[in-house]
């Protein structure tokens, strides 16, 4: 069984997602859906509720199960700094009765906030949250006067679900999350056993370890130039116009042609 998710590599990761049929049977999976949708329809109960869905394999099996629990409504946020083939993914497999919110930051903004790329700590990639997800469930939440969003957050992900039980309120926003106790394996087994689709950045470089991000909220794998070597291997158009406002893409697509040209 996997641990914490910064523990794990990517290997292991792939490993587990591709054998845990084998792990967890479909008789447990069936045993904890059916709990969960319980808990859902419990605790939203003569509520106004929604979910927050990122198109990554957690929320896409909260959206199923949310599903079943009688919940439609769902928000997904981005930005436009969002990788192109992620996000032709979305507009194939978003569930149905979906609002897109777009916090709006792009190349511009990224070339006067060069702190934000590629974090290198865990309080610049919470910033990425906080400006693109916090900003946009607390939109939808007051636009849709909502009493509840639904997260696909989870404790073995590192993620804060609240004290002594899986739902809080923050700044006016409750937030609840029902599969805060699932494992890793559970997550994967259930996609398994009910065929469901996940997006190409599980097959991405380090796509596990990553999950769903904007393009310069990426972990630093290394040195800058080598996280853009992983940007370009996915979207060399991404890099190619970074390259027009960002000095390090730059010096990363000349010093790539220029080793392309001693070959």
């Amino acid at each position: 069984m996997l641990g914490r998710k910064k523990s794990i590599k990517n290997s292991d990761w792939k490993n587990m997602h591709e054998n845990a049929s084998e792990i967890i049977s479909k008789a447990h999976i069936e045993e904890l859906e059916a709990k969960t949708i319980k808990d859902i329809v419990e605790k939203t109960q003569g509520k106004k509720s929604a979910y927050a869905w990122s198109g990554g394999k957690d929320s896409i099996v909260l959206g199923e199960i949310c599903k079943k629990a009688g919940i439609k409504a769902s928000m997904l946020a981005i930005c436009n700094l969002e990788y192109p083939e992620f996000i032709n993914w979305i507009k194939k497999n978003k569930p149905e009765g979906l609002e897109i919110i777009n916090t709006g930051q792009d190349i511009v903004w990224l070339s006067q906030n060069l702190h934000m790329l590629f974090p290198e700590d865990s309080r610049i990639h919470a910033n990425w949250y906080k400006i693109v997800q916090h900003k946009a469930q607390r939109q939808y939440y007051k636009d849709k006067g909502l009493d509840i969003i639904i997260l696909g957050r989870r404790k073995k992900d590192g993620n804060y679900v609240g004290k002594g039980d899986n739902i809080y309120t923050s700044n006016g926003v409750t937030r609840y999350s029902p599969l805060s106790e699932w494992s890793h394996e559970e997550i994967s087994a259930y996609i398994h056993y009910n065929n469901l689709k996940i997006p190409p950045i599980y097959e991405w470089e380090n796509g596990f370890v990553q999950g769903t991000h904007p393009w310069p909220a990426r972990n630093r794998n290394g040195s800058i130039m080598e996280t853009w070597y992983e940007v370009y291997q996915i979207d060399k158009s991404i890099v190619e116009n970074a390259s027009n406002y960002i000095e390090s893409a730059k010096q990363f697509i000349e010093g790539y042609r220029l080793r392309l040209q001693q070959y």
